[in-house]
């Protein structure tokens, strides 16, 4: 029994030293077997992925922006290009390295911007964000040599030649052109789907925002070899940036140098169309604003300089106004076109119309006696206009002032148009408690006053229409192949009498008539309209309207002035004359 139970432990330790040793193989197996597996799971099936990112370790994707396509005239002359600049960018790693906090004070104090600003552009970029942070344009050679200096402490600090939005010109046509800037964070997100990314310039008006994306381009970039440390070995390729798109315009830079010079200081605007095909010749706009400034920082000072113009950003060839006397080409066709009052009517005018209890008076308070349509127009008679309007009623007079274009936007490649206004019975029950339209509003309507609103650039196609004989054209600003011009004009089916009629009366305004000061021995014989508007407590508008040569029109010129003072014919047309004059002195 004791020789058994002597035994019975020898035998138990015995078989767990053999249970022990299979334990111990399988622990060891299953950990060496996990080693493999994983080794092998790194480097066959995720060894491209890793290689990958290996690369991304040792090579830098440096972006390079797109060169925007230039803005030309219709002859070719350059009016927006660009220019190089030094810029600084940082790597989005950047903000992650020791020392950040104190090199980032460095920075912002070398390139002479807000730490914090500086701060808040890296970690909205973000840690992994997929290219260089722009964070400082336009440096000065000072400025370089200071980031040179650094350049061991800052690693992660690029300086690179680019290009920059440049106006040779200055305020020359910025209403047209427009301006460049910097993306805000509310634009990136709306176009990061479209490859924009932190830091890209944008067209923010004009041409340049209306054809940002063929000025644009493409983002191309350049790979390269670094150490660790983050210094570049070798040149690995490129992608090349695509260049952006030039852009040819329909204007003419030298009527739009005569326009701007007529206009001078005077707040308003001057257009210059091709009556056929509504090209656009030239645009200005008073006050204005150089664009260059928008290529750099703008600083406070600046731009309380350019709010204490007047909001020199508004273009006053796309505002609305009442158009005075030029809306009774409107009144005249509206006449003839309804057979109430063919061409050959005569009507006796007077000091005032009595509608309502109110008077509407004539403009030299004493009425013209007996006219018909050429002498109404020539001495723009308000008795005359207000009687046919009266007899044609409202809604024929709406319906021919939209045939025109007023009323509605002319579609012209720019932003911030404004559709103007042809009121209607509706329109007025809507914002005047359910009044409905008089006799009186009708009247009003017929000289061009009242509800009534239109902007310089609708006038201008309104004039075209007499111009051409009939046809509204389509304003625009980028050069078309001819086909394309001329199925943009909507033929309006007018009367060959009344077109003429009213071809007889313009030239008569400026034959002997309220328009003689368009009269110049450098202009061929043309037709035109003046227009006065009451603009109280202001001093009154004046506008101006016209077309030459009469019997074969190449150019529509309207000339508006903001609270000028005086008459159309005394204060808009020799504005109309000096760009008419410009204009034919080039042809010869």
């Amino acid at each position: 029994m004791l020789q058994t139970k002597s035994q019975e432990p020898i035998n138990r330790s015995v078989g767990r030293q053999l249970q022990t040793i299979p334990l111990a193989m399988v622990i060891s197996l299953i950990l060496f077997g996990g080693i493999g597996w994983r080794l092998s799971y790194l480097q066959i099936q995720r060894g491209d992925l890793n290689q990958l990112k290996a690369d991304q370790n040792r090579t830098r994707i440096v972006p390079k922006p797109p060169v925007r396509g230039s803005i030309l005239d219709r002859q070719g002359k350059v009016l927006a290009t660009n220019r190089s600049s030094y810029s600084a960018y940082l790597w989005p790693k950047a903000y992650k390295q020791k020392n950040w906090v104190k090199n980032r004070d460095i920075i912002a104090a070398i390139l002479n911007i807000d730490a914090q600003d500086l701060q808040k552009r890296v970690e909205e970029a973000g840690y992994n964000y997929p290219s260089l942070i722009p964070i400082a344009r336009h440096l000065t050679p000072a400025q370089i040599t200071a980031l040179e200096e650094y350049h061991s402490q800052f690693q992660w600090v690029e300086i690179d030649i680019g290009k920059v939005r440049y106006y040779p010109q200055g305020n020359f046509a910025a209403h047209i052109l427009g301006y460049t800037g910097e993306l805000d964070q509310e634009q990136l997100e709306q176009k990061k789907s479209k490859g924009y990314r932190l830091g890209d310039v944008i067209g923010k008006m004009g041409v340049e925002s209306g054809y940002e994306s063929e000025l644009r381009g493409k983002w191309g970039g350049l790979k390269l070899e670094v150490d660790g440390g983050g210094r570049i070995i070798r040149y690995l390729g490129e992608n090349p940036a695509k260049l952006g798109k030039d852009i040819k315009l329909t204007i003419d830079a030298d009527v739009q140098k005569a326009a701007e010079a007529a206009l001078g200081t005077r707040k308003g605007a001057i257009v210059a169309l091709d009556p056929n095909n509504g090209a656009v010749l030239a645009m200005a706009s008073y006050p204005s604003f150089d664009p260059n400034i928008f290529s750099t920082s703008v600083t406070t000072e600046t731009w309380k300089e350019l709010q204490a113009q007047g909001n020199p950003f508004l273009n006053m060839a796309l505002r609305a106004f009442p158009p005075a006397s030029t809306f009774k080409i409107v009144t005249d066709t509206a006449g003839m076109e309804s057979g109430k009052y063919p061409p050959n009517t005569i009507l006796g005018t007077y000091p005032y119309l009595s509608v309502g209890g109110t008077r509407f008076g004539e403009w030299n308070k004493s009425g013209f006696g007996p006219l018909g349509y050429v002498s109404a127009l020539a001495w723009s008679s308000n008795t005359f206009h207000g009687q046919i309007g009266q007899g044609v009623g409202g809604e024929e007079l709406i319906k021919w002032a939209r045939a025109y274009g007023l009323g509605k936007l002319t579609g012209i490649e720019l932003q911030g148009e404004t559709a103007g206004l042809i009121a209607d019975d509706a329109w007025k029950r809507r914002n005047f408690d359910n009044w409905g339209w008089t006799v009186g509003d009708t009247v009003n309507m017929s000289i061009g006053q009242g509800f009534t609103t239109a902007t310089p650039l609708q006038i201008a196609v309104m004039f075209s229409a007499i111009a051409n004989n009939g046809y509204r054209v389509k304003p625009h600003l980028r050069e078309t192949d001819n086909q394309t011009k001329q199925a943009q004009r909507v033929n309006l089916n007018l009367k060959p009498t009344t077109l003429s009629t009213i071809q007889q009366g313009l030239r008569a305004v400026v034959n002997g008539g309220t328009g003689t000061k368009l009269n110049s021995p450098d202009i061929p014989p043309g037709a035109g309209k003046s227009g006065t508007a009451e603009a109280p407590p202001g001093e009154a508008h004046t506008w101006f309207g016209a077309y030459a040569p009469f019997d074969k029109p190449e150019i529509v010129v309207v000339a508006f002035a903001e609270h000028s003072g005086g008459g159309g014919g005394s204060v808009a047309a020799p504005l109309v004359r000096q760009v008419m004059e410009a204009y034919f002195k080039l042809k010869k």
